[in-house]
């Protein structure tokens, strides 16, 4: 059941400060809602992925020979 901590909590296996949202099995869930350490949430829904609109450009330029600053060839 997944819980949204309204109180710290740290074990061996998590450290959850007030406002994280953890996992927990049925029964462990149900003593932290009863005890006031946590509240129903929802789990965690991951954004969506942005994508990319429109034509990329073209970055390099076509006004370079690529011979260099001066263009006279020297690196």
């Amino acid at each position: 059941m997944f819980l949204k901590m309204t109180a710290g909590l740290s074990g061996p296996l998590f450290n959850l400060a007030p406002g994280d949202q953890h996992e927990f099995d049925t029964d462990e869930a149900e003593r932290l809602k009863a005890a006031g350490f946590a509240v129903d949430a929802e789990p965690a829904v991951p954004a969506p992925a942005k994508t990319k609109k429109g034509k990329a450009t073209d970055v390099v330029s076509s006004e370079s020979d690529g011979s260099g600053v001066d263009g006279a060839g020297q690196s």
